[in-house]
């Protein structure tokens, strides 16, 4: 391999010839030898710090053009165009398991940028990492800055439209399924009827709500610490780079971004983090209840609930022909338990702040961009793989509809609370109908029985 020498103010380091990045970047690959090539600062952030590399130089350049000059912007704009699309993501090798406050990383960025943007204009020594691509910023405002951007498009980028989509579904089968009745079921035994539209719409309710905390847990996270630079005092940034900054923030993303009324709590203070993870972590919940029930439902063939039927997407078993699991139902399960316990340890993370900075910022991001990228791929893949292709098996459903002996508790008003259990355990016990156990018991007629007892009303 060859290499090139590159200096920082600790002296000089070997780089690969054929790498953007410089000395700190170097230096940080050879002091953090942990989870190399697996555990790498998620590509969110990468795209986080072209966004807002791009903004403070355009905020620098209508601030103080004598040093962010037309020439300079021109460069870093290019240079930052490629980073936002990925192109250079080969040249961020940085793991997360590095400074808690994301000094490496941000760096990283400024060596590449300055590097890309020096090969882009021609001129050699034309941006320096420091000096321009850093201009009016530090390691620890820029760092908790890419973290409000990347947890903000991954939310609603990504996430809310995949919880949309499998809505949509839920709402096409309630409308599909609207006449069915079946056996309720609490505590995993039988219970009064209910109708499967019913049952879908509790499915589809509970992500709306889960789409509404989404949208509020996400309004926190539009402030930004830039601006604040090295303690949230804002030293070396000029008067209105921080709302300029913002604001072209916001206009890059289309998103509302505003400065951090308080920068000491924006460079310390993670709670905008747990309150937004606490929302992937409410769609999770419910993601782990609509997959096992729907799992549960669609148990056996034989010898299981068997209420429904879902697509058949592969073999099931290695050993057994014919076996065919729920396996979308198993990596969404999977995935919530992912994000149940990445929720705390973005909670323990953000109790990590001391004194003028939180130092556990790159494994609270690493967390908080897993879940909510695994979250809404999960559910892409559940609702394309299984939820559009449920059916129902109606002759099941009204097997154990009838079968279910809670339906005795449409006799309560004509027979009473205990009279309607002792007809209940007479009926399982000797394996007869409810109505056989009622009429032998003397509690009602034949011809009551039938005037009174209705199980599709009871929904």
């Amino acid at each position: 391999m060859e290499y090139r020498i590159e200096h920082d103010s600790m002296g000089e380091m070997k780089v690969p010839a054929d790498r953007l990045w410089a000395a700190q970047t170097q230096r940080s690959c050879e002091n953090f030898e942990i989870g190399v090539g697996i555990e790498t600062m998620p590509r969110e952030i990468t795209k986080a710090f072209g966004i807002l590399k791009k903004a403070a130089a355009r905020a620098n350049h209508a601030l103080k053009p004598e040093k962010m000059t037309a020439e300079k912007l021109s460069a870093i704009e290019a240079a930052c165009d490629e980073v936002i699309s990925g192109e250079l993501n080969g040249h961020f090798p940085l793991v997360v398991w590095q400074t808690g406050s994301g000094t490496q990383s941000n760096m990283n960025a400024n060596e590449v940028i300055a590097n890309r943007g020096n090969q882009i204009s021609g001129v050699e020594k034309l941006l320096h990492p420091n000096d321009d691509i850093n201009m009016s910023q530090s390691s620890n405002d820029t760092f908790p800055t890419a973290m409000h951007i990347s947890a903000v498009i991954a939310i609603e980028d990504k996430l809310i439209p995949a919880v949309d989509e499998l809505i949509a579904t839920f709402v096409r089968l309630e409308a599909e399924n609207e006449g069915i009745v079946k056996s309720g079921r609490t505590h995993l035994q039988d219970a009064t009827p209910i109708k499967f539209s019913q049952e879908i719409s509790g499915w589809r309710s509970s992500l709306e709500r889960d789409r509404e905390l989404l949208c509020m847990a996400v309004k926190p996270l539009y402030e930004l610490a830039l601006g604040g630079t090295a303690v949230g005092t804002g030293l070396n940034t000029p008067k209105g780079f921080a709302e300029a900054v913002a604001a072209e923030v916001a206009a890059l993303t289309g998103k509302p971004f505003i400065t951090a009324d308080n920068k000491f709590h924006a460079l310390t203070s993670k709670d905008e983090l747990v309150f937004a993870h606490g929302a992937i972590k409410a769609v999770a919940c419910d993601m782990m209840k609509i997959a096992n029930d729907i799992r549960w439902l669609a148990s056996g063939p034989r010898d299981g609930l068997g209420e429904i039927f879902i697509p058949e997407n592969e073999p099931g078993s290695s050993i057994m022909p014919g076996k065919v699991n729920p396996t979308q139902c198993e990596a969404v399960t999977m995935v919530a338990v992912q994000v149940m316990g990445n929720d705390v340890a973005v909670g323990m993370a953000a109790s990590q702040g001391n004194f003028e900075l939180n130092v556990f910022m790159p494994v609270c991001i690493y967390n908080f961009l897993q879940s909510a990228r695994l979250m809404a791929e999960a559910i892409v893949s559940f609702n394309k793989n299984c939820a559009v292709g449920i059916t129902a098996n109606k002759e099941k459903m009204h097997h154990n509809l009838h079968n279910s002996l809670m339906l005795v508790t449409a006799l309560n008003p004509y027979i009473g609370y205990e009279n309607a259990a002792k007809t209940a355990k007479k009926a399982y016990k000797e394996g007869i109908s409810l109505k056989e156990a009622c009429v032998a018991l003397g509690f009602l007629t034949e011809e009551k029985f039938d005037e009174v007892f209705h199980p599709e009303q009871m929904v």
